[in-house]
C-alpha cells in the first residue's frame, strides 16, 4: 500500500554514474590520474545499477 512513497535507488545511483562521468570528462582535460579515478568510480556505480536491476 506505502509502495508508491519509495524512492527507487537507481535513478539516484544514475544521477551519481551522470556527475561523476561529467567530472572525469572535465578532468581528462587537465589531469589524467583524477580522471581515471573518477571513471573507475563511475564505473562502480554502474555495476551497483546492473545489480539492482538484475535483482528486480
Amino acid at each position: 500500500m506505502f509502495g508508491i512513497f519509495k524512492k527507487d535507488p537507481t535513478k539516484k545511483l544514475l544521477k551519481k554514474y551522470d556527475k561523476l562521468m561529467e567530472e572525469a570528462y572535465i578532468l581528462s582535460k587537465t589531469n589524467r590520474k583524477a580522471s581515471d579515478q573518477k571513471y573507475a568510480e563511475a564505473d562502480e556505480v554502474m555495476s551497483e545499477i546492473v545489480a539492482l536491476k538484475n535483482v528486480s
